[in-house]
């Protein structure tokens, strides 16, 4: 997209009471519009590097970088801009409007084209679980029911280091709006050491603890499954070093506009798995054990892959950084709510499985099967909300403010959600209900999971809406409000589990309530966008928003 003209604003002479005795300058533009010099009196030679100043700050180009400035040739005549700064400038901009100046039906397009790949990111590691359900369940439903709480302690709690993958392509992104490729990788550096760090308290966590938090998670009932659910998790539990040391290397490509290089690692980690899962468990009978093998051998060829990925952008990616207090206070201000979010999400799916557990071992192996899907089919909104992520901080308080491209934008978002949702969960019930032997040949298993079709497809359906709108508040950062909300959804939702629990309503009942559960988030993220005073409505809003971007 073309940038049409520049205008000097008023500000710059009220800054400056002597600019307001001198003539306008004069600006030469290029095809596309951008500046390429501008002519000023000798007299006026001193405001050079202010006018250059604006032009790099409004437009996203670095003043900070010295090979940049060292291009920028300033006299007593002219001011001129190097290629590299104006394709700097060209590349901000207009990667933004050619989605957000388009119709409603060119965006679903460029929508579709840009989350195409980055859908492949999501559903990766919920295929690799899914895998798991089908193998195991095959051979064992005992195995199968111990799979339930092994997942939850190896995949759903992957999820609470979300806040790791959400602050790395933040910090990224900015740094490279600025031009500091140094500051680029000291970041990458600080974030790879935060997720080594983690990654090894986790390790020692499943080894050393992992037993005592099954059993508390199982419960009196179900000890016949702890011993494999053990094992499970202590075979995965030696991966994640590499697990989150590969995510801060995915989201820093990611962060960089590169969702096709992570995309290549994971599909290869997820050949991988698939052939591990033959080879050990269908071939060598390893059964559970095979199965955590395998998918801890795919995540460390992931792990490997993405960092591979990341050095050929130029990086070092086994440089580490211990961060500095304000480093620490910088990642827990972008960390924080985000983990929150994150954590209320797990512990809520976690509690609906440890009620499940309780149930039985037919109850927990359907569920386990139901869940499993579930996750599969629920990834696939995730990309509307990192679109709304990548496009809506433009229009809400960029260069580009525009109230009505921003309600464009979510419209499109909307509509691609809405037919998202009715395709995948209708895809998503179908399988379980008319081919459900490719998890278990149970009968009394296959019941189960039949009981909750409907409530499956009611959750799933409004989920791409949901992502689509807590997507934009994020691009807002409306953090507080999303913690808010999704931590009292959690709260409420637990006192209703229990509810349910206790009433003996079975499987269905805990599964309406994670109908509500997802319900609740769309009406509440629905309600914030689109009240009066909420930030697609109110320009004072979109002010306040603008202060804390600078902030």
């Amino acid at each position: 997209m073309q940038l049409k003209s520049l205008s000097l604003p008023s500000p710059i002479s009220l800054r400056n009471p002597n600019f307001r005795r001198f003539s306008q300058p004069s600006l030469h533009f290029n095809s596309s519009g951008f500046p390429l010099s501008f002519r000023i009196s000798p007299l006026k030679s001193r405001h050079c590097s202010l006018l250059r100043s604006f032009i790099r700050n409004d437009y996203g180009v670095s003043g900070s970088n010295s090979e940049a400035r060292s291009k920028c040739n300033c006299s007593s005549e002219s001011v001129s801009w190097s290629e590299d700064e104006q394709g700097a400038v060209e590349f901000g901009t207009s990667k933004g409007q050619a989605l957000t100046n388009q119709s409603i039906l060119s965006q679903i397009k460029e929508i579709i084209m840009f989350s195409g790949p980055a859908t492949g990111l999501w559903i990766c590691a919920p295929l690799m679980s899914l895998i798991s359900t089908a193998v195991v369940g095959r051979g064992s439903s005992t195995e199968l029911a111990a799979l339930g709480p092994g997942t939850v302690f190896c995949d759903n709690m992957n999820l609470l280091f979300m806040f790791l993958s959400i602050a790395t392509s933040n910090m990224v992104a900015t740094s490279l709006a600025k031009g500091d490729k140094d500051e680029v990788q000291h970041q990458i550096s600080v974030l790879l050491f935060v997720g080594l760090i983690c990654g090894t308290l986790m390790l020692l966590f499943t080894q050393f603890l992992g037993g005592w938090a099954l059993t508390a998670f199982t419960g009196p009932k179900n000890v016949q499954i702890v011993p494999a659910a053990s094992k499970y998790v202590q075979i995965r539990g030696l991966a994640w070093p590499a697990v989150l040391y590969g995510l801060v290397a995915q989201s820093a490509s990611l962060g960089m506009k590169d969702s096709w290089g992570p995309l290549k690692s994971l599909v290869i980690a997820s050949a991988v798995n698939g052939l591990g899962h033959v080879v050990l468990c269908n071939f060598l009978h390893y059964g559970l054990a095979g199965a955590a093998w395998s998918t801890l051998a795919s995540q460390i060829v992931a792990a490997y892959m993405m960092i591979g990925e990341l050095n050929k952008k130029g990086y070092n990616s086994f440089a580490i950084s211990v961060p500095s207090p304000s480093e620490c206070l910088q990642i827990f201000g972008i960390a924080a709510p985000v983990f929150v979010t994150m954590f209320s999400k797990v512990a809520f799916y976690s509690l609906i499985t440890y009620f499940a557990t309780a149930m039985g071992t037919h109850t927990v192996a359907a569920h386990q099967v139901m869940i499993q899907m579930y996750s599969m089919c629920v990834v696939w909104g995730e990309p509307l909300s990192q679109t709304a992520q990548s496009f809506m901080p433009e229009l809400l308080y960029g260069f580009n403010q525009s109230l009505v491209k921003a309600q464009n934008l979510l419209k499109s978002l909307l509509i691609i959600g809405t037919l998202l949702g009715l395709v995948i969960g209708t895809i998503g019930m179908s399988v379980p209900w008319l081919l459900p032997n490719i998890f278990t040949p149970d009968l009394n298993v296959i019941q189960e999971m039949h009981n909750v079709l409907l409530m499956f497809f009611l959750a799933l359906s409004v989920a791409p809406c949901t992502h689509s709108l807590e997507g934009t508040l994020l691009a807002a950062r409306d953090l507080k409000f999303i913690s808010l909300t999704m931590s009292g959804c959690f709260g409420l939702g637990a006192l209703l589990l229990l509810l349910v629990s206790t009433k003996g309503y079975g499987l269905p009942g805990s599964w309406c309530v994670l109908v509500g559960f997802q319900w609740a988030r769309f009406f509440l993220a629905l309600w914030r966008l689109l009240s009066p005073n909420g930030m697609l409505n109110s320009q004072e809003s979109q002010f306040e928003l603008g202060k804390l971007k600078a902030a």
